[in-house]
């Protein structure tokens, strides 16, 4: 890789403490540092082996890691609980964004000793903005999702649509898009539904206002996936912003691709390959939900029996806390799985507890398929792969990505999840599943979806490569750090 102009930036990077956060990061910095910059990542101890194990594999990298404490203690947390991922609880959920809000004092001290050229730093930390101002250097906020549901966002926010229709249910256009998108109350964020001001929204108000003021937005995207989306954002909305993705294409060989995440899967990689190796070419539809999505016993259940009656040979992963009596492949006879389920899919299901190497599993030629929670790595994950989808959104911004994905794009399917919820995604029925999973596999619109699918999957691999549209941008950017404040 060359090395040229930008050699000495040196950036700092400050994730949120959540996998859908830090692994985009850790991708990032290893596209700074590819281009010559030097990079350091800001996480605290329980988080640290998520970078180290992949650190370890790039030899010569570039890239330090530093780590704060979290402040567990102070607001009543667990010791340990020092991720977004272990939340279970609401309560949970306020006391660890109050730890987030205290995180101030040790990142000022960090940048104080380290004093980089520039700080990215999650959106959640409105705090970054005046620690960058006071040490004169950029603060370039990074988001994790969509330039699309960036400017849907906005909308809603700017012209509060959902407050002008009757019923939870009752359509409404979002206004001042390129595209006519239309949406229900019920799909929005709670934030935008209450009246009474919370600490989390206080919070979520503070980190897009200061988003607004910083230098720009790094996004995880690129030009030709949503080029009127980038054009609104940046011309209409008037904000600065640098697609640099898709940044998991960075992991480009077997083993960065099965470490990727360091948090020990639960399958070897090769034990995974080795079953995929044995199915035909996209014939095997992956599930997987994310790393903080939630589902009751019944839903599981559900999900199992649309699955089996897909007739789709499928890799499923579910959270760990699912035990198993027995192996992977299909023996576990677990209450949430229908009775004598193990055996009937043994051979056609691969069943995953914990955490998979999931770029591994889309990019292989046998992965036909992809239902998702629509979490937007997720998604741009598929889209690397060239993959159509079925979407299941449930909380943050998943409806927004769903409506890329399905209306937008149209490389996907929705199982029909209508509503939002900050932990337990909405029921849906077996029959819903199965039709979904069949749409996309081997329906009358699977061959046009998978065959625009791939062409995305083309451009996404071309925009990362010297002379595409990411690349350009990242360039642009670094030479824009290295002159910062020299006029």
């Amino acid at each position: 890789m060359e090395q040229e102009s930008d050699r000495g930036v040196h950036v700092l990077f400050f994730p949120l403490m959540a996998h859908g956060h830090m692994l985009p990061t850790l991708d990032m910095a290893r596209l700074f540092t590819a281009r010559g910059a030097r990079a350091t990542i800001i996480t605290t101890p329980h988080n640290a082996p998520v970078f180290q194990n992949s650190l370890q594999i790039d030899a010569g990298s570039r890239i330090d890691l530093r780590t704060i404490e979290f402040p567990t203690q102070e607001v009543g947390l667990p010791e340990g609980l020092e991720n977004l991922d272990m939340v279970t609880t609401q309560d949970i959920q306020l006391k660890f964004f109050r730890a987030i809000s205290m995180l101030s004092r040790p990142l000022e001290a960090l940048v104080e000793e380290l004093a980089p050229d520039a700080l990215v730093a999650d959106i959640f930390f409105p705090f970054a903005n005046d620690i960058a101002a006071g040490h004169g250097i950029p603060r370039l906020a990074f988001h994790g999702t969509s330039f699309f549901s960036m400017c849907a966002a906005e909308s809603v926010q700017r012209h509060r649509p959902h407050e002008k229709v009757s019923s939870d249910d009752e359509l409404f256009r979002l206004p001042g898009l390129p595209d006519e998108i239309m949406m229900t109350r019920s799909q929005l964020p709670d934030e935008l539904k209450i009246s009474v001001e919370t600490d989390f929204t206080r919070l979520l108000k503070r980190s897009y206002q200061a988003a607004g003021r910083c230098f720009g937005m790094i996004v995880n995207s690129f030009h030709e996936l949503e080029p009127s989306y980038v054009d609104h954002y940046r011309n209409a909305l008037g904000k600065r912003a640098w697609h640099i993705g898709p940044v998991s294409l960075c992991n480009r060989n077997l083993q960065e691709k099965a470490q990727r995440g360091g948090k020990g899967a639960s399958i070897d990689g090769h034990e995974c390959l080795k079953w995929l190796d044995s199915r035909g070419p996209s014939s095997v539809v992956y599930v997987c939900f994310g790393t903080t999505s939630k589902f009751s016993d019944a839903q599981l259940r559900e999900i199992a029996t649309g699955l089996e009656a897909s007739g789709q040979d499928f890799v499923w992963v579910v959270s760990r806390d699912r035990k198993e009596e027995k192996g992977n492949e299909g023996e576990g006879q677990d209450d949430w799985l229908p009775e004598g389920f193990g055996k009937r899919i043994q051979g056609r299901g691969l069943i995953i507890r914990g955490w998979a190497p999931q770029v591994l599993i889309l990019d292989h030629r046998s992965v036909g398929g992809f239902v998702t929670h629509c979490g937007w790595n997720s998604v741009l994950e598929g889209i690397s792969a060239g993959l159509p989808m079925v979407t299941w959104p449930i909380f943050a911004e998943q409806f927004y990505n769903e409506k890329l994905v399905t209306e937008v794009l149209r490389i996907g399917v929705g199982v029909g999840a209508r509503r939002w919820a900050r932990l337990v995604g909405d029921f849906v029925r077996k029959e819903a599943v199965e039709r979904a999973v069949k749409e996309i596999m081997v329906g009358e619109r699977a061959g046009e979806m998978r065959g625009r699918a791939r062409s995305f999957g083309v451009m996404a691999k071309r925009a990362v490569e010297e002379g595409g549209s990411s690349y350009n941008d990242l360039g642009a950017l670094i030479e824009e750090l290295r002159t910062y404040g020299s006029g």
